[in-house]
């Protein structure tokens, strides 16, 4: 039987893991001199969602913030050469962001950054752990089933 202290304990073990899979991979990306912010690597990861460039509304409508904040975080990543604003063809008074060869190669660092410190966080489970685990999480992150109060 669940009680509050036992959830709340659950709560604050899920919190612990994420902040540790979160140092992990800050140190695999410190050692691949990968400077990038959390919010610029999601950021990065959304644009490379979308078939085609999306513009700035996308993204802030995705990313669930106000578009002032997809600004600066565009802004970063095209001074580091990462995204490149573009005009729509369509109506040249929009502007699209789309990848360039260096954000698309930052992102496969990224990719191999994670990998890395999921390996590292999941090492002590065996393989039937972590697929258990996997759905474990996927029925927390899909929501399961609801509770109406």
């Amino acid at each position: 039987m669940n009680t509050p202290d036992a959830d709340g304990l659950l709560a604050e073990q899920l919190l612990r893991l994420t902040r540790r899979l979160h140092r992990s991979q800050q140190r695999q990306l410190e050692s691949a001199d990968i400077a990038i912010t959390p919010a610029q690597s999601r950021l990065l990861r959304t644009v490379a969602h979308y078939d085609h460039p999306p513009r700035m509304a996308d993204l802030a409508a995705r990313l669930e913030v106000v578009p002032r904040a997809v600004t600066s975080l565009v802004d970063g990543l095209e001074a580091s050469g990462r995204v490149r604003r573009v005009p729509d063809p369509a109506n040249r008074r929009v502007v699209r962001i789309e990848l360039t060869d260096t954000g698309r190669d930052t992102l496969r660092r990224l990719r191999t950054a994670r990998r890395t410190a999921a390996e590292d966080i999941l090492a002590p489970l065996t393989a039937e752990q972590r697929e258990v685990l996997g759905g474990l999480l996927s029925a927390l992150v899909d929501g399961g089933p609801r509770r109406d109060c």
